[in-house]
């Protein structure tokens, strides 16, 4: 399909057309940047786009730095775009990756040699003219290229964009965004959900390749939510979507904040560094739709969060499981079981006063209490009545992978997501109470990321549950006797001694299904939702629920 036969839009008549004044002067800043012999205010583009290979005649093509940045691939990304893009955003000055050394023999442009600095700029500035596009560099295009796509996509045709919720915190977060969104649901608002578990409508998600998708893909779900009249999004906002800005543009109303653990070292250098990225959330100049921040008053780091959000203004909220606290919402007398839960809460809004009802959740553990108080927070953000909530809360259904409870005619066995020692122990602790029996959990490491975090998930295993089998997660492009090797570093005799050590999933799961007692509890963690296993960079069909389900038929304790 040519340009001429899609519906373009020109930067000038975004400019035109938008209500958002800092937007606006961005893009004056962008059109005012272009070389006059070759503006692009005027020039119409069909769509925007972050992969080079996607660059079709009269689009857009936006260069963004990789977190390993590297020049060559730039390089052969500006010049793959160039021969169909309308013109080039570049986050990455375009000189640096143009000198006379770096301009690739497959680029047909004829250039002299030249050690000289000026004259290694001069002949970048001739590669860029040769060009058969503009190329911009806009170092600051994260700061804007949400509102850009959205903008881009409103002038095409002009819809209502749902309220957000968003979601950060190394665990809970789709589970709370699940609950957010069956809460509003069942008030009658039209609810969606974005994040690991899947993206789209409650009861019609399509599965997630990130919890945090690109900004173009973030803002075409919005704008598609939009489009079926979603009145809330809940979605989950990863540190690495912080990080990169994925979620800019975004109308996020709530910000909800669940609490900090060691994950994801293999991006961020150290944990402050993963801290400022989730506290990027609570930061009203990134996200001006802001109004309500919802904080877990328990987590260690809940003050980094609680600064956050009151220099920026914003509506606090706190929520705690601890009876004596000071919190927005409170639970007392936490009464947990393999059923559910019974909690009295305490609320205590602003301005209102304070409030002690009886709730009874259908989510098991005492942490998805935590998750509940977060999702009920957000549910009165959005002007829900907390009464018209007691009444709401039982008919809740637990985020699929998050402590699902797999039938069985006989034991009890659990699938959950928990990747984390911390969510390991959590998943455990709450289940341990409960257990008449032995508790068994099965789990692994994936492959490819944070080495360090590998004894730990065994340790917390092993403090958590009286046997333990473990397995492999997703080895992805590692040896999974590797990973098992590393999971085992500081493990002492006694814990070796109720150890079972089972490369393969499948089996270890089978081990679990024959060898538990009629009172055990068994946990499969790890890898919950998902129904596949990464394996030398091969994706194959596994999901623990329905390999739980084949173990315990063939054992007969279906």
């Amino acid at each position: 399909m040519t340009t001429s036969a899609r519906h373009t839009t020109t930067l000038q008549q975004l400019i035109d057309s938008s209500n958002n004044k800092r937007f606006s002067q961005y893009l004056s800043k962008i059109i005012n940047a272009s070389h006059p012999a070759e503006s692009i205010a005027t020039i119409p583009f069909a769509a925007l786009r972050l992969d080079s290979r996607q660059v079709a005649h009269g689009e857009v093509f936006i260069l963004l730095n990789s977190q390993r940045p590297n020049c060559q691939k730039s390089r052969d990304y500006l010049y793959q775009a160039a021969k169909h893009a309308a013109f080039i955003l570049s986050e990455i000055d375009p000189a640096s990756l143009l000198i006379a050394g770096n301009v690739p023999p497959h680029s047909n442009i004829q250039l002299q040699e030249n050690s000289a600095s000026t004259e290694s700029q001069s002949t970048a500035q001739h590669a860029l003219e040769a060009l058969s596009c503009p190329v911009l560099h806009t170092p600051d295009i994260r700061s804007f290229l949400g509102d850009l796509v959205q903008a881009h996509l409103q002038y095409q045709q002009p819809v209502t964009l749902p309220t957000v919720v968003a979601v950060t915190g190394t665990n809970g977060k789709t589970t709370i965004s699940q609950l957010v969104a069956q809460l509003t649901q069942l008030a009658t608002m039209s609810s969606a959900v974005m994040g690991t578990a899947g993206n789209g409508r409650l009861g019609a998600l399509t599965q997630a390749s990130h919890t945090t998708g690109d900004v173009i893909a973030v803002q075409k779900f919005l704008y598609q939510m939009g489009a079926e009249q979603a009145d809330i999004l809940a979605l989950e906002a990863s540190s690495h979507g912080l990080d990169q800005q994925r979620l800019q543009g975004t109308p996020i109303k709530v910000a909800i904040y669940t609490n900090l653990s060691r994950d994801h070292l293999d991006y961020h250098a150290d944990m402050s560094e993963y801290v400022a990225a989730k506290a990027k959330l609570f930061d009203k100049a990134q996200f001006p739709a802001l109004t309500h921040a919802i904080i877990n008053a328990d987590d260690e780091y809940a003050k980094v969060m609680l600064k956050a959000a009151r220099d920026s203004g914003l509506i606090v909220w706190t929520y705690s499981l601890q009876a004596d606290s000071k919190a927005t919402l409170t639970a007392t007398d936490i009464s947990p079981s393999l059923e559910g839960v019974k909690i009295t809460l305490r609320s205590q809004v602003k301005d209102k006063l304070r409030q002690d009802i009886d709730i009874i959740s259908p989510l098991l553990g005492r942490f998805n209490v935590a998750n509940l108080l977060a999702a009920i927070g957000a549910a009165l953000a959005l002007g829900i009545d907390i009464e018209q909530l007691k009444a709401l809360v039982p008919q809740l259904q637990g985020a699929i992978g998050r402590m699902q409870r797999v039938p069985s005619s006989e034991g009890c066995f659990i699938v959950d997501y928990a990747h984390t020692p911390d969510a390991l122990s959590q998943v455990l602790g709450s289940l341990k109470a409960h257990c008449q029996g032995q508790l068994w959990a099965v789990f692994g490491c994936g492959g490819d990321r944070d080495a360090g975090k590998r004894p730990l998930m065994a340790q917390a295993g092993l403090a958590g549950a009286d046997q333990v089998i473990l397995t492999a997660d997703n080895p992805r492009s590692e040896d999974p006797i590797r990973i098992l090797e590393d999971m085992q570093a500081g493990m002492s005799p006694e814990q070796y001694q109720r150890t079972h050590i089972e490369p393969a999933r499948q089996k270890a799961i089978d081990y679990a299904v024959s060898h538990a007692g009629l009172d055990d509890i068994v946990v499969i963690a790890g890898k919950g939702h998902e129904t596949y296993q990464e394996i030398n960079g091969v994706r194959f069909d596994f999901d623990d629920s329905v390999v739980l389900q084949q173990a315990l038929q063939q054992a007969g304790r279906l």
